[in-house]
């Protein structure tokens, strides 16, 4: 029987465990131009046991910035910061890869540079504000891309890409889950547009294969995962039938011969095994829990052949040995919601580890 403590094979690299390091925002960015700091680099190296690490969203563009202090890979100076953080994580053993993440139309004006607004496919507002530093935000109408300014997105993903590999990353992540730009693409109630980019399921699904393709064509597709989160209404999304849009998608990028799928599970555990069925390579399941964070008992969803592979949050950010503790039984951390967000090294590298 397989277990999550089992070696796996990822993209041709060989991975000690399959207990992945989730993506997670924790806006401390602080260095200059939205660069990493040496903070950034101690948080990542102490969870270096993880199978694989995946990092908190990096922007691959200034206009892909949605939250105040998250850090970006479209600058030298950006670069040359992510190399400190992935010498850190390599010198103990890890493997990281970078999350790419445009957030699209989820943003404001206050948190870009002068003269740039939030993007999307069609100038539709969320519902709901944003945090800055100013205080909570309602979102804006963002501005619709036109066909110059999709392909220059696309480009854009690419060249994060490549600075992803010259940075020191082992892959990158491209995320298109959680209403963000590409899961705005792939969304009805957010993509509104009649041409090549919208209407039907191919035009909607176009945006998402088309990223995939120009990053997995820099770096090598063996480098690249996606994150998918099919029917996730977070960010004011809105998908009646995601089924049929995500086999659609998952079919148009087999060619691709990406790393891996990570699906973002929702409700519907049936929808899961029909995406972990269409899809041939490693599958890594972040699964459905609410309210309650993944615990221990997700370990069971490798064993049983549900996913290859499973991603855990919060208890990763609160257990910085997390592989070990799940081995062990726990005892476990327990997360302080009040420093997810910002803040300096408290709630950040100073959950003690089993050792200490």
């Amino acid at each position: 029987m397989t277990t999550a403590f089992d070696p796996i094979v990822l993209g041709g690299r060989r991975l000690a465990g399959r207990v992945v390091m989730a993506p997670m925002t924790r806006s401390r960015a602080y260095g200059p131009g939205a660069a990493p700091t040496e903070l950034m680099a101690t948080y990542y190296a102490q969870r270096a046991g993880a199978g694989l690490i995946v990092t908190e969203g990096i922007q691959p563009s200034a206009v892909g910035q949605g939250y105040p202090d998250t850090p970006g890979l479209h600058t030298a100076g950006q670069v040359e910061a992510w190399r400190t953080v992935t010498d850190a994580v390599h010198r103990e053993g890890g493997v990281i890869f970078a999350q790419l993440m445009h957030t699209g139309r989820i943003g404001h004006p206050v948190l870009l540079p002068d003269g740039l607004a939030p993007v999307a496919p069609s100038p539709v507002a969320a519902k709901g504000q944003v945090y800055t530093h100013q205080g909570p935000k309602d979102f804006v109408t963002p501005v619709e891309l036109g066909e110059a300014e999709i392909s220059q997105t696309i480009a854009d993903f690419a060249a994060a890409a490549r600075n992803a590999v010259a940075a020191g990353f082992d892959g990158v992540e491209i995320h298109g889950a959680n209403g963000y730009l590409i899961h705005q693409f792939l969304a009805p109630n957010t993509n509104r547009r009649t041409d090549a980019w919208g209407g039907d399921t191919e035009g909607r699904i176009r945006f998402a294969v088309e990223v995939a393709t120009a990053v997995a064509e820099a770096i090598g597709g063996h480098r690249v995962g996606l994150r998918i989160s099919p029917g996730n209404p977070f960010n004011d999304i809105s998908e009646d039938n995601p089924g049929e849009v995500y086999e659609a998608l998952l079919g148009r990028l087999a060619g691709l011969d990406l790393a891996y799928l990570h699906l973002m599970e929702g409700p519907d555990r049936e929808l899961t095994a029909r995406l972990r069925k269409a899809w041939a390579g490693v599958f890594v399941l972040n699964p459905f829990t609410h309210p309650a964070a993944t615990g221990p008992d997700a370990l069971g969803l490798v064993e049983d052949g549900t996913a290859d592979m499973i991603a855990y949050g919060a208890l990763f950010l609160a257990n910085p040995d997390l592989p070990a503790r799940l081995a062990a039984g726990g005892p476990f951390n327990t997360p302080d919601p009040s420093t997810f967000y910002g803040g300096d090294h408290r709630g950040y590298t100073d959950y003690a580890a089993l050792s200490d």
